[in-house]
């Protein structure tokens, strides 16, 4: 079993959010009465993804594997689970959960941020990472930016990020105009707007930023490092990510809980 080195950090100390991920429990079975999805899953031995292209979370080698943090871990628990065979459905962010809504896959391993919004949409699975946010500009920090208020002071600075990415809301609530944010289909994209000028600053989690820049290796671009994490509403901003989950697969994310947390109390990953 491949390790890889951010998961034992990101599996540390998610237990105690576990009560905020879970949504609403329904019906483990079709409402024909036929087979749930983990039962079907475990009949083919094999299980639909939908992610999103987003390292270090989710995305394609060079050739073609799918991997990440979130789909190793997701991958581990699911071959405890009897299901070797993961197939991935590379989707846009913003059209993860309506794509798992629609039965397009059958659970989201994508880094997913949980929130109120999202969880009453979708079922999580308990958390696997706690992470804060980092903005990425062209080198030198030409417009001196440091922190979300910074963006929203300035005037015309434009940041890219992902459609539907929990940032949208942290930039909105710190006084950045909607119209200076720009959305884009997945980090690449918006390590392009910022590369082409179309953006200013790209913001994502730590680890996100991070596999972008050191994927682009472009020397013209770098990480903020000192930047300062958004407070909102009064509170420093820490996001959980988890697995997701049709409302009504309660026994699959129930079986998935349970492997994950063998997987955190063992310490192999």
């Amino acid at each position: 079993m491949k390790k890889l080195p951010l998961l034992k950090t990101l599996l540390v100390g998610m237990l105690a959010f576990s009560v905020f991920a879970l949504g609403g429990c329904g019906s483990t079975k079709t409402n024909d009465g036929g087979m749930s999805t983990l039962e079907k899953a475990k009949e083919k031995g094999a299980v639909t993804v939908g992610f999103a292209n987003e390292k270090p979370y989710a995305y394609k080698t060079a050739d073609g594997k799918l991997t990440g943090e979130a789909v190793e871990i997701a991958r581990a628990i699911l071959k405890e689970l009897g299901i070797n065979e993961m197939q991935g459905e590379l989707t846009e962010f913003a059209s993860l959960i309506p794509g798992l809504q629609a039965k397009r896959f059958d659970m989201v391993t994508a880094g997913m941020f949980i929130t109120p919004e999202r969880a009453e949409q979708v079922s999580f699975a308990n958390p696997e990472y706690s992470i804060g946010e980092a903005i990425a500009v062209k080198k030198g920090n030409p417009l001196d930016l440091h922190s979300y208020e910074d963006i929203a002071k300035h005037g015309t600075a434009k940041v890219a990020l992902p459609g539907g990415a929990i940032e949208y809301d942290y930039l909105v609530a710190s006084g950045v105009p909607k119209d200076r944010i720009v959305t884009v289909p997945d980090m690449p994209a918006a390590l392009a707007a910022l590369q082409a000028g179309r953006a200013d600053v790209i913001t994502a989690t730590g680890p996100s930023v991070q596999a972008t820049l050191d994927t682009a290796a472009d020397p013209n671009l770098e990480r903020v490092m000192d930047f300062t994490q958004p407070v909102i509403n009064g509170k420093n901003v820490k996001g959980y990510g988890a697995t997701a989950f049709r409302h009504e697969d309660s026994d699959f994310r129930e079986a998935f809980n349970a492997e994950l947390q063998k997987l955190k109390e063992s310490g192999e990953r």
